[in-house]
């Protein structure tokens, strides 16, 4: 059994993704996919496991995962490794078991909506797979009943315009109790049904947030009358509909794709281990400085998720409070403007702060940091002379090996921050020389 996980199943994340276990030789023995990873893989390494999960157990000797954005986005990644890989325990435990989608037909005067565990190439609209199916189907068999898109829910052959005698669906429930708008004795039109078959493809395509906001309303309101059994209905059904609408992308997933998470997350295992963090940092946020001598000064944030750089959350400041060359201070004040904001109005906090230098300038970064942040976050320096890893109360600095995984991830993450502050800096100095402004013609970065 793989030493890492059995002494600290809490090396993975709180997040969906697919989890590998592996043999000695590194051979795929089982896929498996999570809503929670660390909860997951923890139950592997319960004493009361049923002896087929004891057999695999006793051939793991490592464990990979990768991250994903959703629980149904992890769903099709485990698919598509399954079905390549073809892992021992996953063909031995196989039980023909799919998830669902839900199948809007086409080709129809009249189209129904329909459970399927095969997406087939025939013109009809798929939404999902959905993992969640128990909350989807309630979900949808409330909607129906709320008539919110009534559509038939039989397999007659209906045509506009050949309505059926009564005789043969006479005998029906749902045109009784007036659950379905009865086409096929022409109750309805062609036209005014194809409206709710709109109103259907733009729920399962996410186009519902005034339904979503109402059920929230409802909740709330039914909470705070005690009606506890409707709150919890209201709860469940925003639940399901936030489960539907999660985003999932159908891509080629290539082995080097796989390879490169692969690598990402052991990297993040390893920096977790080497700076003893709570948990692996899927989120850092790395800080730099940088000025010519004193002037315009600036500072960069660039955002890592999942080892790779995020550049749509990556920030930029000009330094404002401190006059002269003071990279402590400027550091200071980033970092306090930075998390100041986070915690007043919201936003994701990180699992590293990484700063670029020594000991002083994580130092100021820490007191900063304390004075306005809402939660513990660790933090940690790497200074470039030696590629040294400083963490706060610790005299001594973390040298990493230079071929390092851990390592790696933070000077990618230190020289990305570096590139990007330089880049805003060059671009500052020349719109103060346009102005007319001079400048020394060195440039000094910290």
């Amino acid at each position: 059994m793989s030493e890492l996980f059995a002494r600290s199943p809490d090396r993975l994340p709180h997040r969906p993704g697919v989890y590998l276990m592996r043999d000695a030789a590194a051979r795929i023995l089982y896929v498996g996919k999570a809503v929670d990873l660390r909860k997951r893989v923890a139950n592997y390494f319960r004493a009361d496991l049923e002896p087929k999960i004891r057999a695999l157990m006793a051939e793991v000797r490592h464990i990979d995962y990768i991250a994903a954005e959703s629980e149904r986005e992890a769903l099709v990644v485990e698919q598509r490794l399954i079905k390549r890989h073809q892992p021992l325990y996953n063909t031995m435990w196989k039980d023909g078991k799919s998830y669902p989608y839900v199948k809007l037909t086409a080709g129809e005067d009249f189209p129904r909506l329909r459970w399927t565990r095969r997406r087939a190439r025939d013109g009809a609209l798929y939404y999902g797979p959905y993992p969640n199916v128990r909350g989807v189907r309630g979900l949808l068999d409330w909607v129906w009943k709320s008539r919110l898109f009534p559509l038939r829910p039989c397999d007659l052959d209906i045509r506009e315009g050949h309505p059926l005698e009564y005789e043969k669906v006479r005998s029906c429930l749902y045109l009784h109790t007036r659950q379905c708008p009865a086409p096929c004795l022409g109750r309805i039109g062609k036209a005014d049904y194809a409206d709710a078959v709109e109103q259907a493809r733009l729920f399962f395509e996410g186009k519902n947030a005034p339904l979503r906001r109402s059920w929230s309303t409802a909740m709330r309101a039914a909470s705070r009358r005690m009606d506890y059994e409707s709150a919890a209905r209201y709860r469940d059904h925003v639940a399901a509909l936030d489960h539907m609408n999660e985003r999932v992308t159908f891509r080629a997933l290539r082995e080097e794709d796989v390879r490169g998470r692969l690598l990402a997350s052991q990297a993040l295992q390893a920096l977790q281990a080497a700076l003893g963090l709570p948990r692996p940092p899927a989120r850092i946020e790395c800080f730099d400085i940088s000025h010519v001598q004193g002037a315009s000064t600036v500072a960069s944030m660039v955002v890592f998720e999942n080892g790779r750089p995020l550049k749509s959350h990556y920030r930029k400041f000009k330094i404002n409070t401190v006059a002269g060359v003071d990279d402590f201070k400027s550091m200071a004040e980033v970092v306090g403007r930075r998390y100041r904001r986070i915690r007043e109005e919201g936003g994701a906090w990180p699992d590293l702060i990484l700063i670029d230098g020594g000991p002083g300038q994580l130092s100021a970064a820490r007191r900063a940091f304390d004075a306005v942040a809402a939660r513990a976050v660790p933090l940690a320096s790497l200074a470039k002379r030696d590629e040294e890893v400083f963490l706060p109360d610790r005299a001594e600095p973390v040298r990493l090996p230079k071929d390092s995984p851990a390592l790696q991830i933070l000077q990618h993450a230190r020289d990305e921050a570096h590139r990007f502050a330089v880049s805003f800096h060059r671009a500052r100095r020349g719109k103060n020389v346009f102005q007319g402004e001079t400048h020394a013609p060195a440039e000094k970065h910290s």
